[in-house]
């Protein structure tokens, strides 16, 4: 693949153009002998947002994470991290990268500002007239001021990852690889990475966010992409990967004959309480209000224009609705398999 292959640039010897985005790849394929485990994946990471990158274990996520790091070297394809081409110009991406992959590793027996004491020093565009600040600072920020001083093979496995988060804002990053950074916290400690990223969003980095609980996700995350098998099978906003899925419209009425009419002349196709064809049809309200239902086909059709048609017809309604498909639908319909909802 040619430099020509890329958005914005003509050639091997024009300047890269900036495209907006903190992370670009074509065609990442990493291989293991025969097995392909990233299949030609197409990442458009825009700057400024909070990336959720999402997929069962096994999907190839901390693959494409270690190769958009250098950590790991593509089979084929390319990578570009803020704006440079990946690993020939990983000196001058990963001082302005922190990242938290494949859980933290410490020294034991030094305490948490002395690791962090430890890694700043070896880091040669850290400044070390101002080490000191910035490790009270990182620590404070993760919420571990009390526990400077311990030991870290004392650290629960939440504190070690806290520290690890701490490491990762040592210095001012314009972008933020987390894989998996709530692993082991408590929903307290949950709470405080959540409103830390969203801090770091405000203050204009970009958060790559590797997950399997969709809660933060859909918490924190301003786009999304969907790994599967190696493969990424779907990317884009939040909302953007909601619409894609079905939406269905809800209705509590007495009036479920001529409701069920209108909702033909509407174009949909509705079902009353206690018929097959939808679980949204399966419960009823009161002894005389039934729930009729109907997949919401043409998105042109709005919720304000059905109950409007509703009340002409001089349909009681009770209760309405419209149910969007939720992110997790979209990820089973994706993989088919479940996701961890809940810490």
């Amino acid at each position: 693949m040619s430099d020509a292959d890329w958005p914005g640039t003509a050639g091997a010897d024009t300047a890269v153009a900036d495209t907006g985005l903190a992370i670009e790849t074509v065609g990442l394929t990493k291989r293991f002998g025969r097995q392909t485990v990233v299949n030609e994946v197409d990442l458009r990471v825009p700057r400024g947002a909070v990336y959720g990158f999402l997929g069962p274990n096994g999907s190839g996520k901390t693959t494409t994470i270690r190769m958009l790091l250098g950590l790991a070297g593509a089979t084929s394809g390319r990578v570009r991290v803020l704006g440079e081409d990946m690993p020939s110009r990983l000196q001058q991406v990963l001082p302005r990268v922190g990242a938290l992959v494949e859980g933290p590793a410490f020294y034991p027996f030094l305490s948490g500002a002395a690791n962090l004491h430890r890694l700043d020093t070896a880091d040669r565009f850290a400044f070390g007239r101002t080490r000191r600040t910035r490790v009270a600072e990182a620590l404070d920020r993760v919420g571990l001021s009390h526990a400077a001083t311990k030991k870290v093979h004392a650290y629960s496995l939440g504190m070690k990852q806290r520290l690890g988060l701490a490491n990762a804002l040592l210095m001012p990053r314009d972008l933020l690889v987390l894989d998996e950074p709530t692993n082991g916290l408590d929903p307290q400690g949950t709470r405080e990475v959540r409103n830390l990223v969203r801090s770091l969003a405000a203050g204009g980095a970009t958060v790559f966010v590797s997950s399997h609980l969709l809660a933060e996700i859909e918490q924190v995350c301003t786009h999304a992409a969907v790994m599967s098998a190696g493969s990424l099978v779907a990317s884009g906003t939040l909302d953007e990967l909601r619409r894609v899925g079905q939406a269905f419209v809800r209705l509590q009425t007495p009036d479920v004959d001529i409701a069920r009419g209108v909702l033909l002349r509407l174009g949909l196709a509705p079902t009353a309480a206690g018929d097959p064809g939808h679980p949204l049809a399966d419960d009823a309200g009161p002894a005389d209000t039934y729930t009729v239902s109907a997949p919401l086909v043409d998105r042109r059709v709005t919720a304000e224009g059905i109950v409007a048609s509703l009340v002409a017809a001089n349909v009681r309604v009770r209760g309405f609705v419209v149910e969007e498909a939720s992110l997790e639908d979209r990820f089973v319909a994706l993989t088919g398999e479940g996701f961890d909802v809940v810490q």
